[in-house]
């Protein structure tokens, strides 16, 4: 990268932190740090929303996504403007009415103290696992660009997000995701724009769409019926995403405090809805035009030599294991492949590749999707947009992560804490405590970013697997909560534990797409609710 790209990439980096450190001063008390005293007007809270959903692992997988697999999974977000419907109308009054900090305390009020705590902890370790991952999306780009150890490179990225976090709470997270969804938009429309442009002559855009096409790459609408019937295992489909899909983002958004939090910050009920309301227009054509970028890639490798494979780094690492010449001459003969025009041909030899640096790296994955749109930025986007998109990737990341951290600081303060440890503090030793808990959480991310190496699935992928194995109960025990009033305490806490036990089984037997998880966790705890209910209506106390 040049020193004009570097240049720009620390000057935005250091001027969205102080606009963010400079925007955040807020009361040192748990409103404050927590949810900015709720004072945000809803444009703040739908960008908030929006910067937390739309991590790193957004902007840096999701075109990889859309060049190996195709434009398919913008069906997962099919349910999610619906989902919005129902949160604005039925669970943003409840939060609000009792002015909760986290969405747990509710749970308390309704039920009892453990059905609230095992809640929490669902949400605290999906949340945990999952901002780990969006920790490696970050340092992937920093070992790649400076040739660092992607393990040292975790740990410097994760320190730099603790300090961000730590210093500012909400309020900073608020504002400075703000400057960074403006910015993402202008980055994004930018390289949609040069991917066309570097297309060969005559071709535009709508040629580039066609051409991908042909190779199936333009499947958004898929039925996920083959001639067998319905294929349960296909992971992206019509139908998989509107049901599927409604039921994790009605639990993303309406149980999960790192988007609860989010709109909990707003002035009242009206802004809180006004910015659901607008992701729920916004977010599917936002992801449609990030897919887009990933087959308007796919269009011009089809024109220029691809990588072998997109993992430079690795490649590199490769030359100093005995399958070198190995590696050579496969990549040697897909060359040769390509200026054939041999299609077929060329792709064994990736195939081919990736099998010999497994045998190379056997404890490391082979998948180089996360890394096709890095690769493509790195060796083709003018001087100076490269800088001003790793600086974009970067503040997704600090924007998404942080919002996460504050909410597991938040959850871990209010419903573990303050609840079973220390009960009464003065708000400054509550606002002290708060930014150590949101310390400690910064280093268990780490520890799990660390592992994300071998995920084995495309980043974007592997943190909606990881949520749906979580969602589905914590939703059925929310759904219960608000309009299931026979079922009681014991009842839903049982249930929840043997549904979340029966679900991970389900996921590890492999026999459903994980997005019909989300469905399936929601409905045991329902059921499992009801029959528990009538056991435990029939003993005597």
């Amino acid at each position: 990268m040049s020193s004009i790209d570097w240049a720009i990439l620390i000057v935005v980096l250091l001027g969205i932190i102080v606009y963010g450190v400079y925007k955040s001063r807020t009361t040192k008390n748990l409103e404050g740090y927590f949810l900015s005293n709720r004072s945000m007007p809803w444009y703040l809270v739908l960008l908030s929303i929006m910067g937390t959903q739309a991590s790193a692992i957004t902007y840096l997988t999701g075109p990889g996504q859309a060049y190996t697999d195709g434009m398919r999974f913008v069906q997962y977000y099919f349910g999610l403007p619906l989902a919005m419907i129902v949160i604005s109308i039925f669970f943003v009054p409840v939060y609000s009415r009792l002015k909760v900090y986290t969405a747990y305390e509710f749970l308390e009020q309704r039920f009892d103290l453990k059905t609230r705590t095992f809640t929490s902890f669902l949400f605290l370790l999906s949340r945990g696992l999952s901002t780990g991952v969006s920790i490696y999306a970050p340092s992937l780009i920093l070992s790649s660009l400076m040739g660092w150890n992607i393990y040292y490179t975790n740990i410097v990225m994760g320190g730099l997000l603790i300090i961000y976090t730590m210093s500012g709470g909400a309020k900073a997270v608020a504002y400075t995701q703000t400057l960074q969804m403006i910015i993402v938009f202008i980055s994004l429309f930018s390289i949609g724009y040069i991917a066309v442009k570097l297309l060969p002559d005559g071709m535009g855009f709508k040629q580039a769409l066609s051409e991908a096409g042909g190779f199936g790459k333009m499947n958004v609408i898929t039925s996920g019926f083959t001639k067998n019937g319905f294929d349960w295992k296909d992971k992206y489909n019509i139908w998989s995403g509107l049901i599927g899909g409604f039921f994790l983002a009605l639990s993303y958004f309406g149980t999960d405090h790192s988007q609860v939090g989010r709109y909990l910050t707003a002035k009242n009920i009206k802004e809180s809805r006004k910015g659901l309301l607008m992701n729920g227009l916004v977010k599917v054509p936002m992801q449609f035009f990030i897919l887009l970028i990933g087959i308007l890639i796919f269009t011009f490798y089809l024109y220029h030599k691809a990588p072998v494979y997109f993992d430079d780094t690795k490649i590199e690492a490769a030359q100093h294991t005995p399958y070198k010449n190995e590696l050579n001459a496969i990549s040697a003969n897909y060359a040769r492949a390509f200026e054939q025009h041999d299609a077929a041909a060329t792709e064994a030899y990736r195939r081919q590749y990736k099998a010999v640096l497994q045998k190379a790296f056997p404890n490391e994955d082979a998948n180089d999707t996360n890394y096709i749109f890095l690769r493509f930025v790195k060796d083709n986007l003018p001087i100076g947009l490269i800088g001003l998109l790793f600086a974009v990737i970067f503040l997704s990341a600090w924007g998404s992560i942080a919002a996460a951290l504050n909410s597991l600081a938040a959850c871990s303060v209010v419903d573990f804490h303050k609840k079973f440890f220390v009960k009464k503090e003065t708000p400054v030793e509550d606002y002290k405590v708060s930014q150590w808990y949101t310390f400690g959480w910064g280093i268990f991310c780490i520890i799990i970013a660390i592992f994300a190496r071998n995920i084995g699935n495309s980043l974007i992928e592997a943190v909606n697997i990881l949520g749906s194995i979580f969602y589905g109960v914590i939703l059925g025990i929310f759904l219960i909560a608000f309009w299931i009033k026979p079922i009681k305490g014991n009842a839903v806490f049982f249930a929840a534990i043997i549904s979340e036990i029966a679900v991970y089984l389900i996921f590890r037997a492999d026999v459903i797409s994980f997005l019909w998880l989300n469905v399936i966790g929601a409905l045991l705890v329902i059921i499992t609710g009801f029959i528990l209910q009538v056991f435990f209506s029939k003993i005597k106390y």
